[in-house]
């Protein structure tokens, strides 16, 4: 029986996911994508015509679920827009408490392809970045319309400064006193 493309690309694309999280683009090779996904190196090629691809296939898998976990913590949050955002910051945290977690898999790729500022898969890292950024200013808009674009960058940028440091200390004390900071910035901003 002939395999579905579909199901057959995205069982590659999980497999991808799963080993390069876990271990980094650059240490997990083809094969061992391949293998992982059930499928030889030649159907794995038939489906991207290289690993570069399929890096950036694996970032694009990421994005949109990423960004609308952000938003169900977001709606699922109770109290003011600096609570809210809070929230985002302790999930994160409740998350990275877990043994497998391994950072944000955009900036890790990132970080691997810094030499190559045209790979794919930096680009999709930076389009999701400025999709997540995007979306802050949107709800940060609501009540704060006139400092969103910045309040939402502040905020990007607090996310990421420990998502990297989490990395390097393992502790996530640093994304819930993001978190504080986040809040702080959102509660002292004018209306």
């Amino acid at each position: 029986m002939p395999r579905d493309a579909g199901r057959t690309r995205e069982t590659i694309v999980k497999a991808a996911s799963r080993l390069f999280y876990g271990a980094g683009i650059r240490a997990v090779s083809v094969d061992a994508v391949a293998e992982k996904a059930g499928v030889t190196k030649k159907t794995l090629y038939y489906h991207f015509r290289s690993k570069d691809d399929l890096v950036a296939a694996y970032l694009a898998s990421r994005d949109q679920p990423n960004l609308e976990l952000f938003a169900k913590w977001f709606a699922e949050a109770d109290g003011t827009l600096a609570d809210r955002i809070g929230a985002i910051f302790e999930n994160i945290a409740a998350g990275a408490a877990n043994r497998r977690w391994k950072g944000c898999g955009f900036l890790r790729t990132a970080a691997e392809l810094v030499e190559t500022p045209g790979h794919p898969a930096v680009k999709r890292a930076a389009a999701h970045k400025k999709r997540l950024e995007a979306w802050l200013t949107e709800v940060i808009a609501v009540e704060k319309p006139h400092d969103a674009p910045l309040l939402a960058r502040h905020v990007v940028l607090l996310l990421d400064g420990a998502f990297s440091t989490m990395l390097v200390h393992h502790d996530v004390s640093y994304i819930r006193s993001a978190g504080e900071a986040a809040e702080q910035l959102l509660r002292s901003s004018a209306e």
